[in-house]
């Protein structure tokens, strides 16, 4: 029994101190309860004293804002206010002088009223003073009038006609002094040094050991390269230097430019030539380009197309009886320039005219017809007026003077070629010479390259190799031949030699 009454007592002892302990809890709780909800009563009322706060801020602010509105209103108000006053002040000024104006433009009719009112009485005074002079004299104004007029013709004929004779020598006399000084004077103001061109171009290399590699073996390099630009390259005991010959000027800077930088590559071969001659000829295309655009800028002419821009660039390659085409085309404009403004001409116009007058010989090798035609078609396919079209057309007198623009452009080319040293007529036989060789070997087919080298005495013609086989070849050169001799008066022999040259290129990937 003992043992059961300590079970009962433990268990009960347990069950009152889980009694307690929750009692115990539950007082903690509502502790922490009241604790919470005065925190919460805290909060609510500090929330409540800052929202009076930012309640009060934001009416003080309003308050000064609508004030400065306001205010800001009343100074517009003011400033409409006097401005009102001023325009009604002006309004008043306007009425005040469009009356004064008023009435000054009616004082003026009543006076332009009193004016031809006297006049008609002078008029009708005049009148019939006239009709009583014609009683008296028998004969009407006309007829006292021709009558004078004859009696004094008779009298005075013999003075009239020496005044006359006077008048037209002295007004000939000041027409050709003024056409002399302005032609000299647009001469003086141009007197530009003239320097023919010449026919080679010297190359200075930095050692003579460079020549062997630039004649390479068996002379493989030296016969790639002249195949390639169509010039002809002297080698000789000349120190430092490499001469490159060639009428045709174009050619002639190709070869020069592909040369130097072959020589500063090093790498000379007949692959690496190919290559240097291409881009050669890219880098000429670009000056030509450029000096177009300089010769356009130089003169003051504008709004050109940029195809016409290029055509005349070539010029700068170009001579013509030993004179450079482009400044001489720059001269000639310069002075036409000068005269269309004496005269009052278009200067624009004029200007034009005479910068693209010779631009026909840029092409006058590639396409038939002389240079004037070519010149007319080229301005026409690009768009230039009809009125530079007019004044350039007439410089060699192929097309009739339509305009006073034509006139001056003709005039100021017979100036600029006609100056002493401008022109060597030689010259300009050997480039149509040397030009015609080329021309007669082109006229046959399968030719794919044609140059006339050593001044016109050996002309190498290079044939396509799938349409001429060798023995076409031999019979290809003799064919030349006989048509040079046929057509063509020349001193001495003319070699003519045609290569048929197989390449074949693979690569290996």
């Amino acid at each position: 029994m003992s043992l059961k009454l300590v079970f009962l007592l433990v268990a009960l002892a347990g069950v009152v101190g889980i009694i307690l302990g929750y009692f115990f809890r539950v007082l903690l709780a509502l502790s922490k309860k009241g604790t919470i909800e005065s925190d919460i009563k805290q909060l609510m009322l500090g929330a409540k004293e800052e929202a009076k706060k930012i309640t009060l801020n934001a009416e003080e602010e309003a308050a000064k804002t609508l004030k400065s509105v306001r205010e800001e209103l009343k100074e517009k108000d003011e400033k409409i206010k006097k401005t009102e006053d001023r325009l009604i002040a002006k309004e008043g000024l306007l009425d005040r002088r469009q009356s004064d104006i008023e009435k000054e433009v009616e004082e003026m009719k009543a006076k332009i009223g009193e004016l031809r009112e006297k006049k008609d009485k002078i008029d009708a005074m005049e009148a019939s003073k006239r009709q009583e002079l014609e009683k008296i004299a028998k004969m009407t104004h006309d007829e006292a009038f021709e009558k004078i007029v004859k009696e004094t013709e008779v009298e005075q004929e013999e003075a009239i006609l020496t005044r006359l004779r006077k008048l037209e020598q002295n007004g000939e006399e000041r027409l050709e002094n003024k056409a002399k000084e302005i032609l000299t004077t647009s001469i003086q103001r141009l007197a530009n040094s003239v320097s023919p061109d010449i026919f080679v171009t010297s190359v200075n290399i930095p050692s003579d050991e460079l020549k062997g590699k630039i004649i390479g073996k068996e002379g493989r390099n030296i016969k790639s390269f002249e195949r390639e630009t169509g010039v002809e390259v002297i080698v000789d005991d000349t120190p430092g230097t490499i001469t490159i010959s060639c009428f045709d000027p174009v050619r002639r800077a190709i070869a020069k430019v592909a040369l130097e930088n072959l020589i500063i590559d090093g790498r000379i071969q007949p692959v690496k030539i190919e290559k240097e001659v291409e881009k050669a000829k890219g880098e000429i295309n670009k000056i030509i380009k450029e000096k177009g655009e300089q010769a356009a800028f130089e003169c003051g002419v504008f709004n050109l197309d940029p195809r016409i821009i290029s055509i005349l660039g070539r010029l700068y390659f170009r001579t013509s009886y030993g004179q450079n085409v482009l400044q001489h085309s720059i001269e000639m404009t310069h002075i036409a320039g000068m005269i269309a403004e004496e005269l009052g001409a278009n200067v624009a116009v004029t200007k034009a005219g005479a910068l693209l007058h010779d631009i026909g010989k840029a092409v006058d090798h590639e396409v038939q017809g002389t240079h004037v035609e070519i010149g007319r078609r080229i301005l026409q396919k690009f768009g230039a007026s009809e009125e530079i079209i007019k004044s350039m057309e007439s410089h060699h007198e192929e097309y009739p003077y339509e305009t006073l623009e034509s006139r001056i452009v003709q005039t100021a080319d017979a100036i600029s070629g006609g100056r002493p040293g401008a022109r060597r007529d030689s010259v300009e036989n050997y480039l149509k010479r040397l030009a015609d060789l080329e021309a007669i070997a082109n006229s046959f087919g399968g030719i794919e390259k044609v140059y006339a080298l050593q001044a016109g005495r050996e002309i190498r013609v290079f044939v396509k190799p799938t349409e001429i086989n060798d023995l076409q070849a031999f019979e290809l050169a003799k064919n030349i031949a006989q048509k040079i001799e046929a057509e063509l008066k020349y001193p001495g022999e003319i070699r003519v030699t045609v290569i048929r040259e197989n390449k074949v290129v693979e690569i290996a990937r």
